[in-house]
């Protein structure tokens, strides 16, 4: 089985294994059972799979582990779970959880719900290259995490997120205060 990168943009599998196990995740947050996160993982590690593969996995259960434990302790607030997500680099999992409180949400919630699952598909474009379609993402973002600014100032500094969105060359910023 020859090496290669793990890329959901451009193969069937690495996209089915990070689609099935953020969707166990965000299951996981939701409810507060891992069965089918659990499930999910074991399914793809009694494959044999190629090492890029396995190492996702192991990455994102010990990613999870860490996420859950913390999500756990925390008050049923979407922004703050999506900011504990954000801060482990969980960024398509931040996308997945957050799009589930979006739908229920309604007016400047709905719309910086949005906003940061953009500013999360911002991230996920720039992991693998797609830097004029993470621009474009950016510039829909943006203005609406400006505009409602007082919506997360109570969690993070916006203008971190803000200013790193901007930068293409820039690392996605830890936001949550410890």
């Amino acid at each position: 089985m020859s090496e290669y990168p793990f890329n959901p943009f451009e193969d069937r599998l690495s996209r089915d294994i990070r689609n099935e196990l953020s969707e166990g995740l965000a299951v996981a947050v939701e409810t507060g059972n891992a069965d089918k996160l659990e499930d999910t993982m074991e399914k793809y590690r009694q494959q044999p799979l190629a090492e890029c593969y396995r190492t996702y996995l192991d990455d994102r259960y010990c990613k999870y582990q860490v996420a859950l434990a913390a999500i756990s302790t925390v008050i049923n607030d979407p922004i703050h779970r999506g900011l504990i997500l954000w801060d482990l680099g969980l960024f398509f999992e931040v996308h997945e959880v957050l799009e589930h409180a979006w739908y229920t949400a309604e007016g400047a919630m709905k719309l910086t719900l949005q906003a940061l699952v953009r500013a999360a598909g911002v991230y996920i474009k720039r992991e693998y290259g797609f830097y004029d379609a993470a621009g474009r993402i950016a510039e829909k973002a943006v203005p609406v995490l400006a505009e409602n600014r007082t919506l997360l100032v109570g969690f993070f500094d916006p203008d971190k997120m803000i200013n790193a969105l901007l930068d293409p060359n820039s690392v996605p910023p830890i936001l949550l205060r410890h």
